[in-house]
């Protein structure tokens, strides 16, 4: 399993030990991407952006496109290997940045998720997809979720890997304003990003995780990083403002849950009580709660996961990925 995961991300790294030990900027210009990477133009509010995305071709297409939404402290990077999956099945992958993230342009705009889904399907269309399944991780599913309500005509399947938003946060979390998350995302350091990864994202912390804080906090040593702070700040209140849980029934299409019981992610968790953390973030009963929400679902539990199963478990993973999306 370990020298699985070092394959996965070592292809993450930037090529020589001096870039390593340089800031990173806000745009990750200085990280290198599994594929290629191409930029769509998009103008909003007065504003000329660029979102980045990955555009990988199988070498024997089955017909049929993923398009791959990342979670909020990610971006296309860390879809190394279900790219991998996916393109050796048949499938084309398209792998944004959505804007504010990753490569994309960090913009100071008001973020919505419905804004986020427009651009995606901007996307789509400049390539000429007009049916693609949708998957989305932590963020993304959120994210995947409104493009599913949107354009169900070009869903033709939602994948939501741990998604959040299956809880609604605004009736337990206590509201801070967006100057407030911003004052708390200024403080990042690497250590209280590895530090979060530690007890959020997976059971057990193997070494390899390192380069996913390495990217994620690389940017705090840049001297743009109020820039990208701003954003975080803008993007969490666009999660605690906009949930998706009360549509959940008006869904469409076929849902594919992969849930990580092990995941116990809570938005805003931080600004709870020990007490009141323990009653909430639980995958284990999310995960069945949503899926009964949703009429033509079907959920697939890893007990021994948490919250990114494609990375904590990548083979069994990838296999009920593979097994439950239909070209």
């Amino acid at each position: 399993m370990r020298s699985l995961f070092l394959c996965i991300l070592s292809i993450l790294s930037v090529t020589t030990s001096a870039q390593q030990s340089q800031p990173l900027s806000i745009t990750l210009e200085n990280v290198e991407y599994p594929h290629p990477v191409s930029f769509l133009p998009i103008n909003t509010e007065g504003q000329d952006l660029r979102m980045a995305y990955m555009d990988i071709k199988s070498s024997r297409p089955n017909g049929s496109t993923v398009m791959l939404f990342h979670g909020k402290n990610f971006a296309g990077y860390y879809w190394t290997n279900v790219i991998k999956g996916l393109s050796e099945t048949g499938y084309r992958v398209i792998v944004p940045d959505q804007i504010g993230f990753g490569k994309s342009s960090k913009a100071l705009i008001d973020y919505s998720f419905h804004t986020l889904a427009t651009f995606s399907k901007q996307l789509l269309d400049s390539l000429g997809i007009k049916k693609s399944i949708i998957m989305g991780h932590s963020m993304g599913g959120m994210l995947a979720t409104r493009f599913a309500l949107m354009y169900p005509a070009t869903t033709s399947q939602l994948v939501l890997e741990n998604p959040i938003g299956l809880e609604d946060y605004r009736a337990f979390v206590p509201y801070a304003t967006t100057e407030n998350m911003y004052k708390t995302e200024l403080k990042t350091t690497p250590e209280s990003v590895k530090k979060y990864y530690q007890s959020s994202y997976f059971v057990e912390w193997k070494p390899e995780y390192d380069e996913l804080v390495r990217i994620a906090a690389g940017i705090t040593g840049s001297s743009d990083f109020p820039r990208a702070a701003k954003v975080a700040a803008l993007t969490s209140q666009m999660i605690y403002e906009q949930p998706v849980i009360h549509e959940f029934h008006l869904l469409k299409v076929p849902v594919l849950l992969l849930i990580g019981t092990q995941d116990k992610t809570i938005v805003g968790k931080a600004r709870l009580s020990l007490e009141d953390q323990k009653k909430h973030g639980q995958y284990s009963v999310l995960g069945k709660q949503t899926a009964a929400k949703i009429t033509n679902s079907k959920l697939v539990e890893f007990h021994n996961a948490g919250h990114i199963p494609h990375l904590e478990i990548a083979p069994e993973f990838l296999k009920a990925l593979k097994d439950n999306i239909k070209p």
